[in-house]
């Protein structure tokens, strides 16, 4: 049975666990981050005619007064995945965007152009999203409900986890986690594990820390959606 690395955190590292095992692939936990709620004290500005979620994280991590405070609102999630949350979260117009936060800007723009939207998000994020919407004439006011950190393991914990042996690929999420198995992948102990490895992409981002030592090794989703990533699988290395 093939073994897969799953690398994103809880609790979605399971729930792909769940999906991998239907599929008949056998699934390895190695989640590379962990999110944590912020404390939120933001007010939320009078003027916002909607509001924008590129991450599942950002609803189920955001306090109840808040999504309850602008549940009334069009809510534009990043995604399917994303659009799901948070409709369970409480929110009561939730249109799916096209799963790219860039895509997701440039879709929503020209219609907001001159008006204010609030903007869920984690404290570690990329700034094109809010880059965009602003040239675009559109005032953000984002609020950070979850952060995002490493976790780090010895060798022993990655050998353990890993049962001592190779995997045939590895789901990657974000460029965070990338980075991660980078670095794992570097440890003399440990390079073996992953010698063989077919690396799986959500994105050209999250690709590109592992391209620079996988190369031909790295394939990339056709979207940035989680049943694109595992479709890869199905396909020959």
């Amino acid at each position: 049975m093939v073994r897969v690395l799953v690398t994103r955190p809880e609790p979605g590292a399971s729930r792909t666990a769940r999906r991998l095992e239907t599929l008949g692939f056998q699934p390895v936990l190695l989640p590379l981050t962990e999110t944590s709620a912020l404390p939120v004290e933001a007010t939320i500005g009078g003027d916002a005619v909607a509001v924008a979620v590129t991450s599942a994280n950002a609803v189920r991590h955001a306090p109840q007064a808040l999504v309850a405070a602008l549940a009334g609102l069009p809510c534009h999630a990043v995604g399917k995945r994303t659009a799901e949350a948070c409709r369970a979260a409480g929110f009561l117009s939730v249109t799916e965007g096209p799963g790219d936060a860039e895509a997701l800007a440039d879709a929503i723009a020209g219609g907001l152009a001159g008006k204010a939207i609030v903007y869920l998000c984690g404290r570690v994020r990329f700034p094109v999203f809010e880059q965009r919407l602003a040239a675009a004439g559109v005032q953000v006011q984002a609020i950070e409900t979850y952060d995002t950190a490493g976790i780090d393991y010895d060798d022993a914990d990655v050998v353990a986890r890993l049962s001592g042996r190779s995997v045939e690929a590895a789901l990657l999420y974000s460029a965070k986690a990338s980075a991660a198995l980078v670095g794992l992948m570097a440890r003399p102990t440990l390079r073996h594990l992953f010698g063989k490895t077919q690396f799986l992409a959500l994105s050209v981002r999250v690709a590109e820390p592992v391209e620079r030592v996988a190369g031909n090794r790295v394939r990339i989703a056709s979207k940035p959606e989680e049943d694109a990533l595992l479709a890869l699988l199905s396909l020959p290395g």
